[in-house]
């Protein structure tokens, strides 16, 4: 019995040692294993940085990666007087400089010439057209002033489905016409752009416009007292339809852009009819108009208006309700308005449709500042209606009525809610405030069907 004991002592022995043996091998083989895997990953790294260093470049020595460039400079404080006429004197230069790279009037007289002389016949209706190929060569004779104008995208711009594939000699020459004059007015204005960042504030339109007076003939018989009332006027619709923001400077692109400056050079024009006139706001009539029914406004002579005074306005009939808004949202001097203010009231009022002035007119209307006309401030205004009618005599018009009506008029995205956009979108958003603001506008919405049947029995006799 002890024999077997020790016996089996000395297997478990012997068993122990060849596990513990066996176990240093595995072991020893693993971390061999885990050795090559390293040593083929780092190869493989290794590989990959120089692949990639030569596919894309080893660029971190280049001394420009290690400040970034400057891109903004400051502008020269007031108190910085040498800077600031440097600036200015450079300015100058460079404005200088865009002006000699125009085409003045030889030149361009000298390119009619060419573009008559290298005509691509036939001729179609009186009206000289050109090819690509002529085209070209007036390119060459033409100079380096006019070369970047011959391009085939203008060449293309100007197609009109002529068979030859030609585009007319006048439709080019106006075009270039039309870009040299946009130019030459950029550069006139960016005179008056003091601070070169490429707006006029409202004092740098009025030195232009003032120093554009004497090149207007239609504006000869102003009275040299009136010409700052006039120059007041006339800037005034620039910043009530370029600014509406009322950031106190508009873009001389937007100006570029917009008519007004057309409107405003068309008075050199010494034939301009009286009808035209009328219909310029610029024009020596218009300005005299609006200036004198201020002046008839003005019952005080004190030259400002008063509630009471404005309520005289056009046909006398716009309600007080909306005539104190005017007067809570309106910039106004102890509680009376200027002729500054009165220009832009003018302005909104006589240009219902553009959506400047319903914003004008909207910031009037919004009784709480929430961004939109809810059932109760169509309500408020329309109530001043009612009170109108009843003094004159009128049985007054139910709201639910009216308020139903506008609903189905401007369509609003929410059907409680009529927003600014909504009033611009839906087409009728001068009508909707006309509706709610004067009595007489209301009136004649009310009658339209009458006033067309009159009209059409008026037409037909």
């Amino acid at each position: 019995m002890g024999l077997a004991v020790v016996l089996i002592n000395r297997l478990h022995k012997m068993l122990d040692s060849w596990y513990r043996e066996g176990t240093k091998d595995k072991a020893a083989d693993g971390k061999l294993a885990d050795a090559e895997g390293r040593s083929a990953k780092e190869e493989e790294d290794e590989e990959f940085r120089k692949l990639y260093v030569q596919w894309k470049g080893n660029k971190t020595h280049h001394v420009t990666y290690k400040a970034i460039p400057k891109f903004y400079y400051k502008l020269p404080a007031e108190d910085e007087v040498l800077l600031q006429k440097l600036r200015e004197e450079s300015r100058a230069v460079f404005l200088q400089r865009k002006s000699r790279e125009l085409l003045i009037n030889d030149e361009l007289q000298n390119l009619w010439f060419l573009l008559e002389s290298h005509h691509t016949p036939p001729q179609m209706a009186d009206e000289q057209l050109i090819n690509w190929h002529d085209f070209q060569q007036v390119a060459a004779e033409a100079g380096a002033k006019a070369r970047p104008f011959f391009t085939a995208r203008v060449f293309a711009k100007l197609q009109q489905a002529d068979v030859y594939g030609r585009v007319s000699i006048m439709h080019f020459f106006n075009y270039v016409m039309r870009k040299v004059w946009l130019h030459q007015t950029r550069i006139g204005l960016s005179l008056y752009d003091c601070t070169g960042q490429g707006y006029l504030r409202e004092g740098d339109l009025e030195n232009y416009i003032t120093e554009l007076i004497p090149t207007l003939p239609q504006l000869d018989g102003l009275e040299r007292s009136f010409h700052s009332f006039y120059v007041c006027t006339a800037v005034r619709k620039f910043f009530f339809f370029l600014d509406p923001m009322r950031t106190g400077k508009v873009k001389i692109q937007d100006i570029l852009a917009c008519s007004f400056l057309d409107d405003l050079l068309e008075l050199r024009d010494e034939e301009l009819s009286k009808e035209m006139q009328k219909q310029n706001w610029f024009s020596a009539t218009s300005a005299l108009r609006v200036y004198g029914q201020y002046l008839n406004l003005d019952r005080d002579h004190n030259g400002m208006l008063s509630k009471h005074e404005l309520s005289g306005y056009g046909t006398g009939t716009l309600t007080d309700v909306f005539l104190d808004r005017v007067f809570q949202e309106c910039l106004t001097y102890e509680g009376e308005m200027d002729y500054k203010t009165y220009l832009d009231f003018v302005l909104a009022l006589e240009n219902r449709k553009e959506p400047q002035a319903m914003q004008y007119l909207f910031r009037i209307l919004d009784l709480r500042h929430r961004g939109y006309l809810d059932v109760f401030a169509l309500n408020f205004f329309f109530r001043a209606i009612q009170n109108q009618m009843r003094q004159h005599g009128q049985e007054p018009i139910s709201f639910c009525d009216v308020k139903d009506e506008v609903f189905d008029m401007v369509k609003p995205a929410d059907s409680l809610k009529i927003t600014l956009q909504d009033l611009v979108a839906c087409g009728q958003g001068d009508t909707v405030i006309t509706i709610l603001i004067d009595l007489n506008g209301f009136w004649m919405y009310e009658n339209r069907e009458a006033q067309v049947s009159e009209q059409a029995e008026a037409a037909s006799s």
